[in-house]
């Protein structure tokens, strides 16, 4: 409900940039408790209690609570923006963003639907052509090829820094668990520890142009930094699915420009909390006023040519043959569309080569385990293409739907924007739901799918094979996708079960689901699009650790345009409807009725709590735990 505290909070004239923009070396903490401290915050309300039917009167309250640029919002995106917005009312910064900056609006003009190491490609190059700023905010990070970039990415930032004669600021920030962050979750990282080689960032004299600060952060005790960002220059900023590592996963990543990165700067400097030593540049240039005033020749927002169809991709990346960007021979693109060029030129056929065996070769780039490809052979017109253009002629509405970190070891911290933006879609939805995610288990989702599915509403979902199962199967935390696909289908009818498809991802180039745990072909996408127009992604999985306690951040929008973008690029980039489809009771099964191996079946508890844990320690074990 937009009660009278919401409307004024959303109203206010002053923000934590805003008040950063005055007094830029005062901490983001501070500024939080000086504008939001007086209210008090109830972090275990129960959303149930009062739940309230839609109405367009909430819808017009919401309406009025966002800056939402020339396109007129839709009744079912107001309602789940007024439903997020819901959640101030208990705690002002449940969203992690300064309520005015909460609902507004942008443009999209680059999706990435690719495994880590290209999407890390984009963001490497949006580093290189920072010329005052960059602010990169992820979750884990390790020694990887999407380190690497980052890594050679900022000592050429650094170079040519000293080429201008400027100085650039970079803030980085990832999630690290110490016993530390018990007194004080956010600690200062220092450079011989951040060069080093478990993170091996570039030494201070590898960059004498830039001024580096790194933090690390965790909320003892399941309070996880997940939120994965970049801002660069207060102009651009990337919004990511994956993490800093090398793996097998598809991932996804937004670019976005406009009033959206305000949004965005706003959250970062809130989740950095500290001080910023230096501050930023763009501490009094806001994204809305053009960002920082910098001689980059790279359109940016309004000035952006229209989306090329995919065809057109294809046709130029196959044009010239252009070397990979890689960290040991980068190759700088001066542009999106040069960087669309050289992706796609790596995933064409080179000679005596067929596109499956091209698709093969760039999937198991990062991959610890590379596999032969089993899929059927690749046609022309359908190949893989990682980098999309989602630009449309104007702004569309966008909102902000995240949450904090909650650290305590209970269920309690639900009533957040990004749990009720995505129940309110789907409880609202009027024909369709699709979702692409990691693991489906949350408590909350269950009922929900099931109660859209008994009002007639057609729901597809794609999950991953095994996905992090031994964590999941054990007791409270959502058990594994299989047993959560087969409580769903247990609560439905036999005609219930004909709107609902649940498939199980497959890689473009193989042609059956592969378990997680031979980390061969895995998917990490975040994605819930309804009614083919709103969208919903970020880095929040539809598991019960994002649902109740990782820090999380995500981006809803309303556009027809873009979601059909993404779909069309979610079929065309894997095999999941072709090869993935689950039998009647949700789980997967080959042509002869077999389950896939590394299946762990539907344990009672005490089993699941042996496996989880011979699980777990076997992970932390692989990993160098101990």
């Amino acid at each position: 409900m937009v009660t009278k505290k919401v409307y004024e909070l959303c109203h206010a004239t002053e923000t934590v940039s805003s008040v950063l923009a005055k007094d830029p070396t005062a901490a983001p903490g501070d500024v939080i408790k000086k504008l939001y401290g007086g209210h008090k915050k109830d972090l275990t309300y129960d959303p149930e209690k009062n739940r309230r039917p839609p109405s367009a009167k909430e819808q017009e309250l919401a309406f009025q609570c966002g800056n939402w640029g020339p396109t007129q919002p839709s009744p079912l995106f107001l309602q789940a923006y007024a439903d997020a917005l819901s959640c101030l009312e208990e705690n002002p910064m449940s969203g992690l963003v300064s309520p005015p900056l909460m609902g507004t609006h942008g443009t999209m003009p680059l999706t990435v639907i690719a495994p880590l190491a290209d999407i890390i490609r984009h963001v490497s190059n949006m580093i290189v052509r920072a010329e005052r700023e960059v602010f990169f905010i992820t979750c884990s990070w390790s020694p990887s090829i999407a380190q690497r970039l980052i890594k050679a990415a900022l000592i050429e930032l650094s170079r040519r820094a000293g080429v201008r004669g400027q100085k650039v600021v970079v803030k980085m920030m990832f999630d690290k668990a110490t016993p530390a962050n018990a007194i004080n979750a956010h600690q200062v990282v220092k450079p011989e520890v951040y060069s080093g080689q478990k993170i091996q960032l570039p030494k201070p004299e590898e960059i004498p142009h830039l001024d580096l600060e790194v933090i690390s952060f965790h909320e003892i005790v399941l309070g996880t930094l997940h939120a994965k960002f970049c801002i660069v220059d207060r102009k651009t900023a990337a919004v990511m699915s994956n993490n800093m590592e090398d793996n097998d996963n598809l991932e996804m990543m937004t670019h976005v420009e406009g009033p959206i990165v305000d949004s965005l700067y706003d959250t970062a400097l809130t989740t950095w909390n500290n001080h910023l030593n230096p501050p930023l540049p763009s501490h009094d240039a806001p994204a809305i006023q053009g960002g920082l005033p910098t001689s980059n020749q790279e359109p940016h927002y309004l000035d952006r040519s229209p989306s090329p169809e995919p065809q057109e991709i294809v046709a130029e990346g196959e044009a010239v043959r252009l070397p990979p960007h890689m960290p040991e021979d980068p190759h700088w693109d001066v542009d999106i569309q040069d960087e669309m060029a050289r992706i796609q030129s790596c995933y064409s056929a080179k000679k005596n080569e067929s596109h499956l065996q091209a698709i093969n070769r760039e999937l198991n780039l990062a991959s610890k385990t590379k596999i032969p490809p089993t899929g059927p052979e690749i046609a022309e017109g359908d190949e893989m293409i990682p980098y999309i253009s989602t630009m449309t002629p104007t702004p569309v509405p966008m909102a902000l739907v995240s949450r904090p970190p909650y650290g305590p070891i209970c269920a309690n911290n639900v009533f957040v924007p990004q749990n009720e933006a995505w129940l309110s879609c789907i409880r609202n939805a009027e024909r369709n739901i699709f979702i692409q995610t990691p693991d489906l288990n949350a408590a909350p989702l269950i009922p929900a799918l099931a109660a859209a599915l008994k009002r007639g509403i057609q729901v597809t979902y794609y999950v991953c094979f095994g996905y992090n199962d031994a964590g999941e199967i054990i007791p409270g935390q959502g058990g594994t996708n299989d047993q959560a696909a087969q409580e769903l289908v247990r609560s439905i009818t036999a005609e219930e079960r004909e709107r609902l498809s649940i498939c199980y991802y497959v890689g473009k180039d193989q042609d059956h689901p592969i378990h997680q745990s031979f980390k061969e072909r895995s998917c990490h996408i975040k994605l819930l699009i309804v009614d083919d127009h709103v969208g919903i992604q970020g880095s929040g999985n539809q598991d019960t650790q994002s649902w109740y306690h990782s820090q999380e951040i995500n981006i809803m929008l309303d556009s027809a345009e873009i979601c059909r973008k993404w779909r069309e690029t979610i079929e065309r980039n894997q095999n999941t409807a072709k090869f993935g489809v689950a039998s009647q009771d949700g789980v997967w099964r080959d042509k002869d009725g077999n389950v896939g191996p590394g299946y762990m079946g539907d344990p009672g508890k005490v089993e699941s709590l042996f496996k989880g844990v011979t699980g777990m320690l076997k992970k932390m074990k692989d990993k160098g735990g101990f």
